[in-house]
C-alpha cells in the first residue's frame, strides 16, 4: 500500500461553465468518450453497444433517489432544512425504514440549525387529498425523529421533499428534476444522490444492449451524500471514506459468477459494490470459525491488508459467498461498504467502467486513476478540449482498464 498520495496530483482546472446544470434531451444524446488500449475516441451515447468489448456484462445500480431535502417553517418564519442521510431506527436498513408508517429517526444534515431551539417542528403534507401532519424533533446532535400516520415514509417524502441536487449545480431543484435526476430503471427508494452514470440510459439503449446479446444485471447501492465529500487533507490516504449501504441477491451473485469474464459496472457506486463483494468472499474464506456469522461490512483499507499471492480468485470468492448464503438460507445480503479505491488498488471484478467526469481532487477521480493509471489526465484533457460537459448532468465515458 502506498504511504502517501498527494491529492494535489489529482487537481485540474474545471471552469464553472463546463459543469452541466441541466441534462441534455433525450438522455442518450449525450457525448460518449471511449478509452480503449490507451486510445481515445468520441461518439454519442446511442453508440454505446458498438464501443463495448465483446462479452461485456453490465451491472447497473437500481437505487432510487428520494427527495431528501425537507423544509420546515417555524412560527417565527425561519426555515429549517433537514437533509436525510441514513436511517437510525427502527432499522438501519433503508428499504425497511422507507416502508414504516408512523415514526422513524434519521441521521441528518441540518441547515439553519442555530435557529432550531429544540421545539417540535411541524408541517402539513397533502397525499392524494389527505392531509397528514409531519413532525420533526431533534433527538441528538444530528438525529431527527419524524412522526406522522397513514402512509409510508417513502410516500410522505415524495409528497413533501425536494430532490437533492448536488451543491455544485448551484440552483434549486425544479419539477423536471424529479424525472431527469433518476435513472429509467430506478426501483428501490433510498439514495440521496443519483448514480449519475446511469442517467444516460434510455429504453432504446437498453433494448439495443439486449438485442446485441450483451448481458446485464442489477445491484442496489444507496448513494450517500458522502459521494460529494471533498478530500480536505493533502495526503489522500488520510481521508475518511464515506460508507454506503449495499444489497445483493443470491441470484445476482450466481449470475455474476457465470459472466465474470468482462464485468463493466455502470458508475462508481456499482464498481465499489462489486469490488466489495469480492472482499466479502475473502472475509468468509479467512474467518477462523466456519460457523460464525460474518456481517457484510468492508472497512476502507481492508483490501490493502493482504498478501497478493495468498488471495483467492474471483471464482473462489464468489463460490464461498454462494455457499454461505445457501447454508444460512439467505436470499439477500444487506451490508455496508467503506471501500476506498485509489491508485495502487488491483481490480478484482471490474474490467472497465461507464462513468461521468468527476470533480478535481475527489475520491472518484482517485478510483478512475486506479483503473486507467496516469492516463486519467490524458482523458480529462481531451474532454476539456473537446467540449464535454462535466459532473452529474454531464457527458459519459467508457473507460477500459490498463
Amino acid at each position: 500500500m502506498n504511504e502517501s498520495i498527494s491529492i494535489n496530483d489529482y487537481a485540474y482546472n474545471l471552469p464553472d461553465e463546463r459543469i452541466a446544470k441541466f441534462p441534455v434531451e433525450p438522455r442518450d444524446s449525450s457525448k460518449l468518450l471511449t478509452y480503449k488500449n490507451g486510445e481515445i475516441s468520441e461518439t454519442l451515447f446511442t453508440d454505446l453497444t458498438n464501443q463495448l468489448p465483446e462479452g461485456a456484462f453490465l451491472v447497473f445500480n437500481n437505487t432510487k433517489v428520494i427527495p431528501a431535502r425537507l423544509h420546515f417553517q417555524k412560527v417565527t418564519g425561519a426555515i429549517i432544512e433537514v437533509f436525510l442521510l441514513n436511517p437510525v431506527s427502527p432499522s438501519a436498513v433503508i428499504s425497511q425504514v422507507m416502508e414504516t408508517t408512523e415514526t422513524c429517526t434519521w441521521h441528518c444534515m441540518i441547515g439553519n440549525k442555530k435557529r432550531w431551539k429544540g421545539e417540535v417542528l411541524q408541517a402539513k403534507v397533502f397525499v392524494e387529498n389527505q392531509e397528514i401532519v409531519l413532525t420533526a424533533e431533534l433527538v441528538g446532535d444530528a438525529e431527527v425523529q419524524f412522526c406522522w400516520g397513514g402512509v409510508s415514509f417513502a410516500t410522505l417524502v415524495k409528497a413533501f421533499g425536494e430532490m437533492p441536487l448536488p451543491p455544485y449545480m448551484n440552483r434549486k431543484a425544479e419539477a423536471k428534476d424529479l424525472e431527469t435526476y433518476q435513472t429509467v430503471y430506478s426501483k428501490h427508494d433510498g439514495a440521496v444522490a443519483a448514480p449519475t452514470a446511469g442517467l444516460h440510459f434510455t429504453d432504446n439503449v437498453l433494448s439495443d444492449l439486449e438485442n446485441k446479446g450483451f448481458k446485464s444485471d442489477f445491484v442496489t447501492l444507496h448513494v450517500g451524500a458522502g459521494t460529494f465529500q471533498p478530500v480536505k487533507v493533502d495526503n489522500a490516504l488520510e481521508h475518511d471514506m464515506h460508507e454506503e449501504q449495499v444489497v445483493f441477491s443470491v441470484d445476482f451473485i450466481k449470475n455474476l459468477r457465470e459472466n465474470s469474464g468482462c464485468v463493466i459496472p455502470v458508475g462508481t457506486t456499482s464498481m465499489r459494490s462489486l469490488e466489495s463483494l469480492y472482499w466479502y468472499g475473502v472475509k468468509l474464506l479467512t474467518r477462523e470459525n466456519d460457523k460464525e456469522q460474518t456481517p457484510f461490512y468492508i472497512e476502507q483499507n481492508y483490501a490493502y491488508k493482504h498478501v497478493e499471492n495468498e488471495l483467492p480468485t474471483l471464482e473462489i470468492s464468489l463460490r464461498a459467498i454462494i455457499s454461505y448464503m445457501e447454508e444460512e438460507k439467505l436470499t439477500h445480503l444487506i451490508g455496508g461498504t467503506q471501500i476506498y479505491i485509489f491508485p495502487g488498488y488491483t481490480m478484482r471484478v471490474c474490467k472497465g467502467i461507464i462513468t461521468n467526469f468527476h470533480q478535481p481532487k475527489s475520491t472518484l477521480l482517485l478510483l478512475i486513476s486506479a483503473l486507467v493509471g496516469d492516463n486519467w489526465q490524458k482523458i480529462y484533457d481531451y474532454a476539456l478540449e473537446n467540449d464535454f460537459r462535466f459532473l452529474s448532468y454531464g457527458d459519459s465515458s467508457l473507460l477500459l482498464g490498463k
